[in-house]
């Protein structure tokens, strides 16, 4: 028979009582290191604050490589510029830029579009008046306007690149323009006895003419804006209210 004999467990009880009083010591040690471990980065994070610098945020660089992008497109073209430029006159490495735009072509892109939305808009709004030559000379200063506040984004804009299939190309624009004033041509042609299914061409003739202008003058700046703009409406309204319902060539050619 087997008997029960209560034994006395307090030789091993103090053993691991101490054994629990030190890990939870230790615990109490690590954790109130901890916090002046955490401190420091802290610190050293301010300190710079006071400073006159401050970190961007994620929009504000993005924002910083757009406006350098758009500098340097202008000035050397797609081709002759690269991310590593981009990035240093950023400051920042080229994984920066690469993760705000997937790269080059992704940032000229952006640029692009912003341009091209800027011009239309200009033009657009800018169609205001119910007489047809007065619409003629507000397309004229919209175009000229933005040449003259926008220089960098058209040189972009008139500037081939491989790039352009994806984001439009000025041809492309200027056709967009082009559909606008082709609806105002058609009511002015209609009014006149004249075939309203023309309009398409002579609203493209229209705004070519005064793109290919502009081009010209982006670059001698003479004369002024407005006699610029003045001598454009001079051509195309003349040009327009002397118009032949019928027009003939003069020459032996017919094909």
């Amino acid at each position: 028979m087997m008997v029960l004999v209560p034994t006395d467990d307090s030789s091993d009880r103090t053993p691991r009582r101490d054994r629990e009083r030190g890990k939870a010591k230790e615990a109490r040690s690590a954790d109130s290191r901890a916090p002046r471990e955490r401190r420091k980065p802290r610190e050293r994070e301010k300190a710079p604050t006071r400073g006159s610098r401050r970190r961007m945020t994620g929009k504000e660089r993005r924002e910083q490589l757009l406006d350098i992008g758009r500098t340097l497109f202008a000035e050397r073209g797609f081709e002759g510029t690269s991310v590593e430029e981009i990035a240093a006159k950023a400051g920042v490495s080229k994984p920066v830029v690469y993760e705000h735009f997937g790269g080059k072509e992704g940032l000229y892109a952006v640029v692009v579009d912003r341009e091209m939305r800027q011009l239309l808009s200009m033009v657009t709004s800018a169609l205001t008046a119910g007489h047809p030559r007065e619409l003629l000379e507000q397309a004229a200063f919209a175009l000229l306007d933005y040449i003259e506040q926008y220089t960098d984004g058209f040189r972009i804009l008139v500037r081939d690149s491989p790039v352009a299939q994806s984001t439009g190309t000025f041809a492309s624009l200027i056709s967009d323009i082009a559909t606008q004033v082709e609806d105002i041509l058609g009511r002015e042609f209609k009014s006149r006895g004249f075939d309203p299914k023309l309009s398409p061409l002579y609203a493209q003739a229209l705004v070519g003419m005064v793109a290919l202008t502009g081009q010209w003058w982006l670059n001698v700046r003479k004369p002024k804006k407005a006699e610029v703009a003045a001598h454009l409406v001079n051509l195309a309204w003349h040009g327009l209210d002397g118009m032949e319902q019928k027009p003939r060539l003069i020459g032996h050619r017919r094909a």
